[in-house]
């Protein structure tokens, strides 16, 4: 498993031009290990840019990104290190598939890792388990597969080489609800059995209320909020503020608590809000 801290961290695109863009700035955050983090924000309030720092695919303008007390960028051998114990897995990774069959592609990182065919044969099976990728689609074409499909078969191409830090950029776009919790829960499962830091860029603030042990929000290129998810949504009005929008359960214990009804606890999930309910109900509350 994996440390990861940011220290002053500044990236800035196209610097002294006049298309000069300060993307994020002053980041400080020590993640972990086996933590799972959502981070959330609008549209270009920096999430991508900082995510894409965490195993070197981007170069910092100013700060350093630390694995385990190692700065990722200090050479050559360190920037290649980091990319098997940071697993980046990006908003639309179907466009990164590319072998001639699903199983060739779950295969490509472990082969390039120098791994003997036994051990990339069970990597390959152990990840397509996790991904919930069915073995019987091993020898097809991923090209001619749905794009959930592909979305799992890329995500297992990542699980495979299996990083101590796992980071998914919006893993769930496109997908259906019942697509979206599968998925979610295999990531969930991955985490669980392997003890993996798991680090989810998303903008369903639902996925991120049920999953996240830690909610780090992004605003305009720095973190405006950072904290467990009953503190973060404890302050409904500062994340309007932010543009952004609370769980859908909260809003409906706001709107329940205004109408009187004596609802206790952080409410953020379905489940949550369900007991809350209940629990009121059976002192008389309601």
């Amino acid at each position: 498993m994996a440390e990861i801290r940011v220290e002053d961290l500044r990236h800035v695109y196209s610097a002294g031009t006049p298309f000069e863009k300060i993307a994020i700035e002053n980041i400080n955050i020590v993640i972990p290990h086996g933590q799972l983090v959502g981070i959330i924000g609008r549209t270009g309030s920096g999430k991508s840019t900082f995510i894409q720092h965490l195993n070197g695919l981007l170069k910092p303008t100013e700060g350093r990104v630390l694995c385990d007390g190692q700065d990722i960028n200090a050479d050559k051998h360190s920037r290649k290190a980091v990319k098997a114990k940071v697993g980046l897995v990006f908003q639309y990774p179907e466009y990164q598939l590319f072998e001639e069959t699903v199983y060739k592609d779950i295969a490509f990182g472990p082969k390039n890792m120098k791994l003997d065919d036994a051990q990339i044969d069970i990597r390959v099976r152990e990840a397509a388990r996790f991904a919930g990728v069915d073995e019987e689609l091993f020898e097809r074409s991923p090209l001619e597969l749905s794009g959930g499909q592909k979305r799992r078969i890329a995500i297992a191409g990542v699980i495979a080489m299996r990083p101590g830090v796992l980071v998914l950029d919006e893993p769930t776009a496109g997908l259906d609800p019942q697509g979206c919790r599968q998925l979610l829960d295999n990531i969930l499962s991955y985490k669980t059995e392997t003890g993996a830091t798991v680090i989810i860029v998303s903008h369903s603030m639902e996925d991120t209320a049920r999953l996240a042990e830690r909610i780090i929000v992004f605003d305009h290129g720095t973190v405006a909020m950072d904290g467990a998810p009953d503190e973060v949504f404890a302050d409904p009005d500062k994340l309007t503020q932010l543009g952004l929008s609370v769980p859908q359960a909260t809003r409906l214990a706001m709107e329940l608590k205004k109408q009187g009804l004596a609802l206790e606890g952080s409410i953020y999930t379905h489940e949550q809000l369900r007991s809350a309910v209940l629990r009121a109900r059976e002192a008389g509350l309601c």
